[in-house]
């Protein structure tokens, strides 16, 4: 799944993205997404991705590299 460019998306569509990408998918065993967030809230954490600041992956190294 592939993150919608900033320059061909709505705020709507990269929201919506995020939202979708970081569900929960209750099977905490297998999936690692609430390791990954460690109980924060990935609107808050892709805040400039959705505001069409900063790309989705930039973000994404950011958070794996700051564990």
């Amino acid at each position: 799944m592939t993150a919608p460019s900033i320059e061909s998306s709505t705020r709507e569509e990269r929201l919506a993205f995020v939202q979708d990408a970081w569900k929960c998918l209750h099977n905490c065993e297998l999936c690692g997404k609430c390791r990954v967030l460690k109980g924060r809230n990935e609107e808050a954490l892709y805040a400039d991705y959705i505001a069409g600041k900063r790309q989705y992956i930039d973000i994404t190294l950011e958070i794996r590299n700051n564990r």
